[in-house]
């Protein structure tokens, strides 16, 4: 991960206003985050706690009541960023009547591709999301789950730095969840930065670098998934080759009885724990950021 900042929001605000400009919902409450390059980042939250405001802001299909959001240095409003960015909506918007091919190919024509480089990029992109026997099938025939797919190849068609994916897991079997994380971390080691919503925390914690847990708008805890997840007050240890009576030993017992100490560390939380633990704490203290026991520097693992 680079220390350079792809996505930055600096006390970004969006208020909805009902048609008399009173305010209806404060959907998001100065809210400050970093995204740097090359790591996959994950926004979570309830319905309603602001994840979608927050990409819509970032996309700069939204104005900001207050604050900036800032993408590659520029502003949220600027559309040259689009070039380099890819965005797979919640509900894929997509031409129901025509083919896998024909929708890539009409997505590649946008960004002004020459022929030869729209075709191989057609072709590469429909064997990766898994959709090379159903690429002459019209689209309004594809299940939710091959939506999805085609919906990811969209987004990449252009080969964007930044990858915008919200709830990208939705709809799949679990081999299709699989190869769609995969994906995601084969995106991540080609150097590019994704920004990515779901509500399977599972999902999450398999392929994100850090989180962001917003609850009613505001941001409730920041940080990387390994580090929150660790339980601080509790050592965990794994050994080989030990008998009974040693078994309640510690580092010292265990070298002296010729055992393998595998590993001594803290172990982790999940972070479907650690987010109701978060959303139950904000609902006590509202107004208040969470309060989450900050884990301690773990033990040397050998």
């Amino acid at each position: 991960m680079s220390e350079e900042i792809v996505v930055q929001t600096r006390a970004l605000s969006k208020v909805y206003r009902d048609f008399w400009g009173r305010q209806k919902v404060r959907a998001l409450k100065a809210l400050d985050l970093e995204v740097h390059r090359g790591e996959v980042f994950g926004l979570l939250g309830p319905n309603g706690s602001g994840k979608t405001t927050t990409i819509k802001l970032i996309l700069g299909l939204l104005f900001p009541t207050s604050g900036e959001a800032l993408v590659f240095g520029k502003g949220a409003n600027d559309v040259g960023k689009n070039e380099r960015l890819g965005f797979l909506p919640e509900e894929s918007y997509l031409y129901r009547f025509l083919n896998a091919e024909e929708t890539l190919d009409f997505y590649a024509r946008l960004f002004d591709m020459k022929p030869e480089v729209r075709q191989e990029r057609v072709d590469t992109l429909i064997k990766q999301v898994g959709l090379d026997r159903a690429r002459k099938r019209q689209l309004q025939e594809y299940s939710k789950g091959m939506t999805r797919r085609i919906g990811l190849a969209q987004a990449l068609i252009n080969n964007p730095d930044l990858v915008l994916l919200d709830e990208p897991t939705s709809g799949l079997d679990p081999i299709g969840t699989r190869e769609m994380k995969d994906m995601i971390l084969r995106l991540k080691d080609e150097g590019k930065t994704v920004v990515m919503c779901s509500h399977l925390l599972a999902d999450v914690q398999d392929v994100c670098d850090r989180i962001a847990i917003l609850h009613q708008g505001e941001l409730k805890e920041l940080g990387r998934v390994d580090t929150l997840l660790t339980v601080a007050d509790v050592t965990q240890i794994r050994a080989r080759g030990l008998s009974p009576d040693c078994q309640n030993e510690i580092r010292d017992v265990i070298s002296r009885h010729q055992g393998e100490l595998m590993e001594m560390a803290n172990p982790t939380t999940t972070l479907e724990e650690l987010f109701l633990s978060i959303v139950r704490d904000s609902e006590a203290r509202p107004g208040r950021r969470a309060k989450v026991e900050k884990p301690a520097e773990a033990s040397p693992k050998t």
